[in-house]
């Protein structure tokens, strides 16, 4: 296995790292609780840096030394998927994202799963387009806001421009559920051109 997939196979293993680090307060009830919640939310940021520098760092990798793999092509985005869709579900539990974008992203996803496996059936391997990196792009930034805020929330409670600030996430939470809409049509658009449906 070469580094680039490596690199993706690290976001299989932090995901669930990411998940069981978000929950650790619940779970575990010491004296000292506020340590724990401390802990908890700095090793949030420290794994969602280290999930998305992965990601941002196997592709370049792989593109610069011509490491680019069918495995690759697979394992990428399913690897996103785990930890981007971990990263929803922590957030949507804890009421940061509205469930029904949560939903929508959840099935988008899904979906793609599927047109993957249809496609490569037929020995096609679908790449990444435009539509497909924005909504990366914004699944990235809206998740990693979403965790600063969960940050926010534990350590700064109080803080008077909070709600402000939970407003505008919500509008990029909403933004990024639309991108993911837009995105999955152009994918299913040449899907159903190849007459795979037929």
């Amino acid at each position: 296995m070469n580094l680039p997939n490596k690199l993706t196979v690290s976001r299989l293993v932090m995901a669930p790292l990411f998940f069981i680090a978000f929950f650790l307060p619940d779970w575990i009830n010491l004296e000292n609780q506020e340590v724990l919640i401390t802990f908890s939310a700095w090793t949030l940021i420290i794994l969602c840096i280290a999930i998305e520098m992965s990601d941002l760092l196997d592709g370049i990798i792989a593109r610069r030394m011509q490491l680019i793999t069918d495995l690759g092509k697979v394992l990428d985005p399913f690897a996103d998927v785990i930890s981007r869709i971990t990263y929803f579900f922590c957030l949507t539990y804890s009421g940061i994202m509205p469930i029904w974008v949560f939903i929508i992203i959840l099935y988008r996803e899904l979906s793609i799963i599927f047109l993957r496996m249809i496609m490569m059936g037929k020995g096609v391997v679908m790449a990444a387009n435009i539509w497909g990196k924005t909504k990366a792009v914004l699944y990235a930034v809206s998740g990693f806001a979403g965790i600063i805020l969960a940050f926010l929330l534990r350590s700064l409670p109080d803080a008077e421009w909070l709600p402000v600030y939970q407003t505008v996430l919500t509008v990029l939470f909403i933004i990024t559920a639309a991108a993911s809409v837009i995105s999955f049509i152009t994918y299913l658009r040449p899907v159903i051109r190849s007459g795979v449906f037929t």
